[in-house]
């Protein structure tokens, strides 16, 4: 099984340390489901009438997880991410029971250049045994065979997919210029904006009103059970230096730049030229690496905490005290909100929330700003806070409330008069001044048009453009309300394509065009296959409709 690998290991243990010197923090093991106990045979379901077996699934749930750590730069799956594991592995099963079907047999030069591409996109320096690196793999749940069963299985849902989505491909030239234009043309349009900040004014306020609007919504202003932990915190700073230390004896700058070429500058949205984007992986490097220390302290300080036989909450504090350590207590928070101070993963609350005074302690917790020990503390039950408590945050919803409708009125008001006037021959101009409303030309957009330039109106591109594209040129739009008051568009005109540009990027259109449609009618097969092919019992509590990737727009 290792033989390909072996063969390339020249390349493979330069790239594979890297498993060493990231947060590699694994909350659980692709091993666990299947080896927990269990006595006689467990009925995982069938696919197309054969019986799963605990290794094909275990296998194939291990190539799960190693494709999310290589699509995630890294990193294992946090709790949303694990939670439709089942249905994927049962999805990976059932692509390699068709590749077996099919007889498709990926030579082994192709798996090895897949490894290779794949391992290049986390590539650090560094050197390990073969052995080493066996070692370390096994000791977080992955073993050399699931890196290259993954990529042969990769390369056989290539082929898959070329099979059975290739009348996805056949798109004529013509169609693909008229997709082209049809999410390259762009439109100039005018807006008139009706937000509820300009009409808090109006609001007039009473007593009255107050205390019906929270009558009305004490399920609005209902606070969530909320839990508090007692935690001692290894601070990723205090382990900075240390970390530095290690990469000053590492070509750190080849790692940052091999980085800098798989992420790019859009990685990091406060990073405006590529040196700020360097620097922030470069950061990030060193924090990932000061992570791992803070782990290896944290853990060398809690192991005698969990070995005790009936951990209690108070005993975090006696063991804290005894190092010469500093127990905090979280304010209080719930199942949908971090505490307050700490950068701490999505895992925390939930962990948190599991915690009892029977059940005092949680697996280390780690975050973007240290490692934590944490124990329960205190239990807050749901209530609603009086009026009073909270009169001021009632007024305010009030008056916003009350100001949209006033908005809104203000919008569908002045489009009765907009469409009146320009059945008269008036101009969108004219009938705005008329109105004493005020028009703002929008910056230039098409149905492909990712963000806009900032103006003074906040501009959401999800509404504006089926507005806009559903409006004949030279017309009004209808009066789209929202939350916040609503909008009424006008086109002036489409604009001319750039000629030179769409013959440069049609090329690159067409293929993505077909990738897509190819996609489309894979992903069309695939659920049906699954649908009628698939019967397990992991499903039960699942949706229907399985896709192995986001389905592409459908062939029109």
């Amino acid at each position: 099984m290792f033989g390909t690998i072996r063969r390339h290991q020249k390349w493979l243990w330069a790239v594979i340390i890297t498993f060493t010197v990231i947060s590699f923090v694994i909350y659980f093991s692709p091993y666990s489901k299947m080896n927990s106990s269990r006595h006689g045979r467990v009925d995982l379901g069938t696919i197309n009438g054969q019986r799963i077996s605990e290794e094909d699934f275990g296998n194939a749930q291990r190539e799960i997880y190693v494709q999310y750590f290589f699509a995630s730069g890294g990193r294992m799956p946090d709790e949303e991410a694990r939670r439709d594991v089942d249905r994927q592995t049962l999805q990976w099963l059932l692509l390699v029971r068709k590749e077996e079907q099919l007889g498709i047999h990926i030579a082994e030069e192709m798996v090895a250049e897949v490894a290779r591409n794949k391992l290049r996109s986390l590539q650090r320096t560094g050197n390990v045994s073969p052995e080493g690196v066996a070692r370390l793999l096994e000791a977080n749940g992955f073993q050399l065979d699931d890196l290259e069963r993954y990529a042969r299985h990769l390369l056989g849902l290539e082929e898959l997919m070329a099979t059975f989505g290739l009348s996805g491909r056949l798109a004529t030239p013509d169609e693909i210029k008229g997709l082209y234009v049809r999410e390259h043309q762009e439109l100039a349009t005018d807006a008139v904006f009706f937000n509820a900040s300009n009409y808090l004014a109006s609001v007039s306020v009473s007593p009255e009103a107050i205390t019906q609007f929270y009558s009305n919504r004490l399920a609005d202003y209902r606070i969530p059970e909320r839990v508090q932990v007692s935690y001692v915190r290894f601070p990723v700073t205090n382990f900075w230096a240390k970390a530095e230390q290690f990469w000053a004896g590492t070509n750190l700058n080849e790692m940052v730049e091999a980085n800098y070429q798989r992420l790019g500058t859009n990685y990091f949205k406060d990073a405006k030229t590529p040196e700020q984007a360097r620097a922030k992986i470069r950061e990030e490097l060193i924090r990932d690496r000061a992570k791992l220390e803070a782990r290896r302290q944290a853990n060398e300080f809690a192991r005698p905490l969990f070995d005790l036989k009936q951990p209690r909450p108070e005993d975090l504090r006696a063991f804290a005290r005894t190092n010469g350590l500093t127990v905090e207590v979280t304010e209080p928070f719930d199942r949908d909100h971090e505490p307050k101070g700490l950068e701490v993963s999505d895992d925390f609350a939930g962990a948190a929330f599991k915690l009892t005074p029977e059940q005092a302690l949680a697996p280390l917790q780690v975050g973007r700003d240290g490692v934590y020990v944490i124990a329960y503390h205190k239990r807050l039950p749901s209530e609603v806070p009086t009026l009073d408590q909270i009169r001021d945050q009632v007024v305010g919803d009030f008056k916003y409330e009350q100001a949209g409708k006033l908005a809104r009125q203000t919008g569908i008001t002045f489009h009765m008069r907009l469409t009146n006037s320009l059945a008269q021959g008036k101009s969108f101009t004219a009938a705005c001044a008329e109105a004493k409303v005020k028009a703002v030309a929008l910056p230039a957009f098409s149905l492909s048009t990712r963000a806009l330039p900032e103006t003074n109106e906040p501009v959401n591109l999800n509404l504006v453009k089926p507005l806009a594209f559903s409006t004949p040129v030279g017309k009004a739009s209808s009066f789209q309300g929202t939350s916040e008051g609503g909008v009424i568009l006008f086109v002036k005109s489409r604009l001319p394509l750039d000629e030179a540009r769409m013959q440069k990027e049609l090329p690159a259109f067409a293929q993505g065009v077909r990738q897509q449609w190819q996609n489309e009618v894979f992903n069309e097969w695939f659920g049906q296959e699954f649908a009628k092919g698939v019967r397990s019992r992991l499903l039960q509590a699942e949706r229907p409709a399985p896709t192995l990737s986001p389905r592409p727009g459908k062939k029109s």
